[in-house]
């Protein structure tokens, strides 16, 4: 198999465009409701992975 970089690009850009030409913008409402579950992801994620971080640190790092 032999990389083909001008075709690799040419593939990339054709992709490219096709996304353009379907995807839309948002209204205010949609992107509102996408921020919120997006920010209440992350600080989800982030109590998880302090949850985590406590339990390996305390349970793990402090036996004699």
């Amino acid at each position: 198999m032999k990389f083909d970089p001008i075709g690799s690009i040419k593939t990339f850009v054709s992709d490219s465009k096709h996304v353009m030409s379907v995807s839309y913008k948002p209204d205010m409402e949609t992107f509102k409701r996408t921020l919120k579950v997006v920010l209440v992801g992350t600080i989800l994620l982030g109590i998880l992975g302090f949850i985590i971080y406590l339990i390996i640190n305390n349970i793990i790092l402090a036996t004699p």
